[in-house]
């Protein structure tokens, strides 16, 4: 504990995209804390570092136990998010907030960038020596933070993509044709992997996944369906968002005439739906391939709601919880970790700030197959864990064909 006689207050904030878990998160640590006889209340920023700014703060110390377990199940952040990316000024004018309001505890749920700004804003505490405790709580269904096996919001997201590669693989079996899904993942393939799952039968789709560890080539792509097609008459393709050329150039950017940039300056990559129909078209034009469709699963992926991992429920609960008690049971600032330990379970460690902030994390090349275009057996034992309990599956009637009469 920080060793102050007074009731001190702990402020919660959600940053970056939401998840379908990401509350359960919020939960576990309004909940842990209100155990603490040291903690006064417990605020929550409403729409993350923006909120704090703003000093838009609710309290959370006057919420009941029951509503917040129904909030726990909600997909979505309930405190609300924000894209806002601070630089060293607005972290400093964050720790000005949290100073202002006495504010000793401070838990930020995110990814790459949170991390960040909780390490900045530690930063900024230790300058002006204010006793404040600052703990990174991880989420991300990007999968791509340093230093954990795996991510809150991850499993879920990943459960609905498998899910959904099912159900086109299953669509494209009775009607034929070539499908692209264009799946979240600016740096790492983690989602767009996870399509692969639901594969049962050899000539199951996605037969083909292209992801940002491997340099993606037009040439290569085309080879690669008309491949596909004339195997199998149709092939199902999934694709991440960042897929790029070998210098790095977003194929997204490279293809489209009129590119769109987001607040960061960051391309617009799948959102529009804007890939998908370029490589849709490339097919079209260059393979004579008439039935092409493509579609972007976007915002879905995020928090869809009766398509949630059970581990993900959770373990995102538990990031929570052990945040809280990292804060006040230990003397360090850090971002709370998942480590898996056997063939599945866990354990939570905190590490320094300065091992997860500003990196991202990657597909490592023993998951990714060696055509580059699927996964390994090493990646499917990874995942199949994660998604937790009741994963649907696919069948195919095994019945004979009767004999033809007329056309022998």
């Amino acid at each position: 504990m920080l060793g102050m006689s007074a009731k001190q207050k702990v402020l919660i904030a959600q940053g970056g995209g939401p998840t379908a878990v990401i509350n359960e998160s919020l939960v576990g640590a309004v909940l842990e804390a209100r155990r603490f006889s040291n903690v006064k209340f417990v605020y929550g920023a409403v729409h993350g570092v923006r909120g704090i700014i703003d000093e838009n703060f609710v309290n959370l110390s006057r919420e009941t136990t029951s509503n917040l377990e129904l909030v726990a199940k909600t997909p979505s952040s309930a405190l609300g998010c924000t894209r806002d990316k601070p630089d060293l000024k607005y972290c400093h004018e964050i720790f000005k907030v949290l100073k202002a309001h006495e504010i000793r505890y401070f838990l930020y749920i995110g990814g790459n960038d949170s991390s960040d700004t909780v390490r900045i804003v530690a930063e900024e505490a230790r300058k002006a020596n204010y006793q404040l405790r600052c703990i990174h709580i991880p989420k991300t269904i990007d999968n791509d933070l340093v230093c954990n096996d795996h991510t809150p919001g991850f499993p879920s997201a990943a459960r609905f993509v498998s899910q959904a590669l099912i159900g086109v693989n299953r669509d494209s079996w009775a009607l034929g044709g070539t499908v692209i899904t264009v799946i979240m993942g600016r740096h790492a393939g983690f989602l767009t992997a996870a399509s692969t799952i639901g594969k049962k039968f050899d000539d199951d789709g996605p037969h083909l996944i292209y992801i940002p560890e491997r340099v993606f080539s037009r040439d290569k792509f085309l080879t690669d369906v008309k491949r596909i097609h004339d195997q199998h008459g149709r092939c199902i393709i999934a694709v991440s968002e960042g897929i790029h050329d070998e210098s790095g150039v977003p194929i997204a950017a490279k293809l489209a005439k009129n590119v769109e940039k987001d607040a960061h300056g960051n391309v617009q990559l799948s959102g529009s739906g804007a890939l998908g129909d370029l490589l849709a078209n490339e097919i079209k034009d260059n393979l004579g391939i008439n039935r092409v469709r493509a579609d972007t699963l976007g915002y879905m992926q995020r928090s869809f709601v009766g398509c949630v991992s059970d581990v993900d429920q959770r373990e995102a609960r538990e990031v929570g919880e052990k945040a809280v008690q990292f804060a006040m049971w230990g003397k360090e600032d850090g971002s709370v970790t998942i480590v898996r330990t056997g063939y599945y379970s866990v354990d939570y460690k905190l590490v320094p700030l300065s091992d997860v902030a500003g990196k991202t994390k990657v597909m490592p090349d023993e998951y990714i197959a060696e055509s580059g275009t699927d996964v390994t057996d090493a990646f499917r034992m990874y995942l199949r864990p994660l998604l937790g309990s009741g994963m649907p599956d696919a069948y195919r009637l095994r019945v004979p064909y009767v004999d033809k009469i007329l056309n022998k």
